[in-house]
């Protein structure tokens, strides 16, 4: 129920400047840049973070500190139009790549082109805004004081303490410019290498980590418990599973590998063998946990659908959002363009599933991420539970082949996006919500933001395509790749299923002992090398958590430094990925000019990290250093 005592800071007879050309101009300029560094993180870890609160905290240090502007309800919009960039993103990269290595696996299927890409987001972006219209009295209003919504509750928090002055967003500044500096030198000029890696031999398999500030980030936002559990997850793989591979078949040949595996290596044993291990682990987790929210799901849809059309007596600026009718036409208008663009190849089948599927788990999400947070969303569960079905029943309506793969991908990612869209507009909200602003407005933010973000994604990928390919190392594009064997495994049966097997028993038995599955699963999927990084951050968070109220303030801090590290790699990511695309008159390219081999080797790596976790400590442990 509603809490009817509730008051929004800024009350609905109170109109301050909202929709202006300073809040969608630097709201665009945030949603392009966390877009982008949310891909580049999302393709390399297989995990993407919420953007809201460091939009917040940006657009609070630009608008108040530099700008002199006050309108909190500016502040909040600026957010709202900023986070769409990194939601879509997390969407599209999860299944889009897949595109992509089919292409460069086979002549039958070519990429997508920058339109297309840009096309397919933009309509699963509009789609989860159209959803989400009606769920927000359903979720935001009706529920206010039940879901929780932690980001979201959070970003009106920091927008709140705006009266403070520009702390917050001199902490995420600092560690922006401190992670791009690192990240340079480190992947740039190649001073020393951002992987550090040792083989033993003895026991047939390796140890390592990619000392780099995101993945510090990363762990340090998760905590202590979600980094330790991937952790697991890696030692599994690496210290288990893989010594045992090796024991057992050194002299052997068994497929996918097409060498003995004591030819292999370490690497190669996970490439060929560990990876579906993990893949089974994933899926599973997914679809467990997916099971597990059922009765919330089945609950959520239903108050959603009867819900529809709801119309407030009253109807207050606080409360006026985005007229249904023009949006239903244009929904109409998108599913047509989805079932009869040539360039879509979903057809009739694929655009119903679409629409069922896309507003049932746009409820699912918004639900879930009222509960747990965006971070936490299982968008990869839903998005393995649509492809399975999908894919199966193209599979028996006779679309097989190269054009049924890419025609379940097509659907799979535009429920992905729906499903992060949902997810993180609820959050923004409810911030607004909170903090008294106009729904409308936050609305024809996001709309901005998705037209913007849906454009700029597309290049984003190709960018990152051209610099180091899906599937390489330095972008492995963990989800995507899992999303591309479900999709081969259902229409072509041809997977090593034992293995995939093997990982599904993996996360039962995790499930069975009370342990979260998909974080452990997606460590034993990702190399133990991206483990370690996220593990010692979640590890430097746990020290801060020990020490009380004290420690509270500076966790706090220390999520915005982490918040900073996080955009700070990503944006000198996409930074690099430009210098290895230009060429140079020596026929390298600029990235090739600049290397300096790695010179200092894995100790200059180790001293390098170290000096980058001290940072984190200087920046969060006392307020005036930040």
């Amino acid at each position: 129920m509603e809490e009817k005592s509730f008051k929004p800071f800024i009350s609905a007879d109170r109109v301050l400047p909202e929709i202006t050309p300073v809040s969608i101009c630097l709201g665009i300029i945030l949603a392009v840049l966390f877009g982008a560094a949310n891909a580049y993180l999302g393709l390399r870890v297989g995990m993407t973070v919420s953007a809201s609160i460091p939009a917040a905290v940006l657009s609070m240090g630009i608008i108040r500190i530099i700008l002199k502007r006050d309108s909190i309800l500016e502040n909040n919009l600026v957010q709202t139009i900023g986070s769409t960039g990194e939601s879509l993103a997390a969407g599209a990269i999860f299944t889009i790549p897949a595109l992509f290595m089919w292409a460069n696996e086979s002549d039958a299927i070519t990429k997508p082109s920058f339109w297309v890409i840009a096309i397919i987001s933009l309509c699963a972006a509009l789609l989860g805004l159209i959803f989400m219209v009606p769920l927000r009295s359903a979720l935001i209003v009706e529920e206010h004081g039940i879901l929780p919504f932690p980001e979201g509750t959070a970003c009106a928090e920091v927008l709140l303490a705006g009266e403070e002055g520009g702390e917050k967003s001199k902490t995420v500044f600092s560690g922006l410019g401190i992670a791009a500096l690192y990240k340079f030198i480190a992947d740039g000029l190649r001073l020393f290498p951002s992987e550090i890696d040792w083989s033993i031999k003895k026991f047939g398999t390796g140890f390592g980590a990619d000392v780099l500030p995101a993945l510090a980030g990363v762990g340090y936002i998760c905590g202590k418990k979600i980094s330790a559990y991937m952790f697991a997850g890696g030692v599994i793989g690496w210290f288990v599973i893989i010594p045992l591979i090796n024991f057992f078949g050194l002299s052997s040949v068994f497929a996918p590998a097409s060498a003995p595996v004591s030819e292999l290596g370490a690497w190669g044993i996970w490439s060929n063998y560990l990876r579906y291990v993990g893949a089974g682990a994933v899926a599973a987790g997914g679809i467990i946990s997916l099971v597990k929210s059922f009765p919330t799901i089945i609950r959520t849809f239903k108050k959603a659908v009867s819900g529809f059309g709801h119309k407030e007596a009253v109807e207050t600026r606080t409360n006026r959002d985005l007229s249904m009718k023009p949006l239903l036409i244009l929904a109409l208008v998108i599913v047509a363009v989805i079932w009869l663009l040539p360039a879509i190849p979903v057809g009739l089948l694929g655009a119903i599933i679409i629409v069922i599927f896309g507003f049932f788990f746009a409820t699912v999400s918004a639900r879930m991420v009222g509960l747990v947070g965006f971070s936490n969303n299982p968008v990869s569960g839903m998005t393995i539970a649509t492809l399975l079905i999908a894919t199966s029943l193209l599979k028996s309506t006779g679309h097989t082949g190269a054009a049924g793969m890419v025609s379940a991908i097509c659907v799979g990612t535009i429920i992905c996006i729906i499903a992060s869209m949902a997810g993180d507009m609820s959050q923004d909200l409810k911030t607004g919500y909170i903090v008294g602003a106009t729904p409308k407005n936050q609305q024809i933010g996001e709309l901005i933001g998705c037209i913007v973000s849906a454009i700029a994604i597309g290049g984003i990928m190709y960018l990152l395509d051209a610099a180091w390919g899906f599937g390489s190392k330095e972008l492995p594009a963990p989800q995507a790749t899992l999303m591309k064997l479900v999709v081969e495994g259902v229409m072509g049966g041809n997977l090593p299923w034992i293995l995939v097997f093997a990982g599904v028993g993996i996360a039962v038995a995790i499930e069975v002992i009370g342990i979260p599955v998909l974080p452990v699963a997606v460590g034993l999927y990702l190399p133990i090398h991206l483990s370690v990084p996220i593990f010692i951050g979640g590890l430097l968070r746990a020290f801060f958590d020990r020490k009380g109220e004290k420690g509270k303030a500076i966790t706090d801090r220390g999520i915005l430094y982490s918040s900073g590290l996080i955009a700070g790699e990503g944006l000198i990511g996409i930074l690099l990925a430009v210098f290895a695309v230009i060429p140079m008159s020596n026929g390298k390219s600029l990235l090739q000019t600049i290397n300096m081999g790695s010179i200092l080797g894995n100790a200059g790596g180790l001293i390098f990290f170290v000096l980058l976790l001290a940072s984190m400590v200087f920046f969060t442990r006392n307020k005036k250093n930040a």
